[in-house]
């Protein structure tokens, strides 16, 4: 799992860096040199720099401000049985599995215990949500460059991505709760008995 963990993150902050220079030099191109397919990608790097650094930005910052500490009991965080059974529509189960984690240790029985687990699944649910709302932002830079269609586009496929993430952890997090409901009454039945 720490693999999956190095392989993921460091990924995920190379190509950020790697875009954002990219980004940077194209636009510094830009200035001396007035050519379209030169402008077009300096806005491409550009926006994908902004999709790559949000995602790595966000999840730190709500990560810092919550530490896995969020309340699982919470309104928000409840599946309901509709989401169930579009979950079950769309086959999350066969799927799920070959979705790359970027902290599988975060989600560990070995390390956590099932409350901090779901503590965790709720706080990726966050993060990942928030990564939606902010994927609509490059939709502003069509104000003045132009072309909205492609920044809507981008946009679009860019929040599904993340939302494959919310899905997963609504999917999972039910069969969470009820194993913390099951070993609670394990628990008390075991300190009646004593």
């Amino acid at each position: 799992m720490n693999a999956q963990v190095t392989f993921v993150a460091k990924t995920m902050k190379m190509l950020a860096l790697v875009f954002v220079v990219l980004t940077i030099h194209l636009f510094v191109l830009h200035l001396y040199v007035n050519n379209n397919l030169i402008f077009t990608l300096m806005i491409t790097f550009g926006t994908t720099s902004y999709h790559f650094v949000m995602r790595l930005l966000t999840g730190f910052l709500i990560n810092s401000l919550l530490k896995n500490r969020v309340n699982y009991h919470a309104r928000w965080f409840q599946v309901r049985p509709a989401e169930q059974n579009f979950y079950k529509t769309i086959k999350v189960k066969k799927w799920k599995g070959k979705v790359a984690t970027y902290d599988p240790k975060s989600f560990d029985p070995a390390i956590h215990s099932w409350d901090e687990i779901a503590q965790a699944m709720c706080q990726a649910e966050l993060v990942h949500e928030v990564i939606i709302l902010l994927s609509f932002v490059p939709i502003l830079a069509s104000i003045p460059l132009g072309e909205p269609w492609v920044f809507t586009i981008t946009s679009v496929l860019a929040a599904c991505v993340d939302a494959v993430f919310v899905i997963m952890q609504r999917f999972n997090r039910p069969r969470v709760m009820r194993l913390i409901t099951n070993l609670k009454s394990v628990e008390k039945e075991c300190s009646r008995s004593k």
